[in-house]
């Protein structure tokens, strides 16, 4: 399960670091890197990319607490 955490993790960090970007730049790095053009637009792989952040942070949100416990017990 540390696996999935520690995947879970990058996703959100990259879905962090797009939205800083998108906030401080006008910049749309998930565009940027699978070449679906300018800010906004998005092809499969951005959808992909996408719902897998997004389904990182529900991962997060529902397993809070059990993640917690995995890390702290070592």
């Amino acid at each position: 399960m540390k696996q999935l955490d520690v995947i879970a993790a990058i996703l959100l960090i990259v879905g962090g670091l797009n939205w800083g970007l998108v906030g401080l730049a006008n910049f749309d790095l998930v565009a940027a890197i699978t070449g679906a053009g300018r800010f906004g637009e998005k092809n499969a792989l951005g959808a992909l990319i996408y719902t897998l952040v997004g389904l990182a942070a529900v991962y997060q949100l529902a397993a809070w607490k059990a993640i917690q416990r995995r890390w702290h017990a070592v």
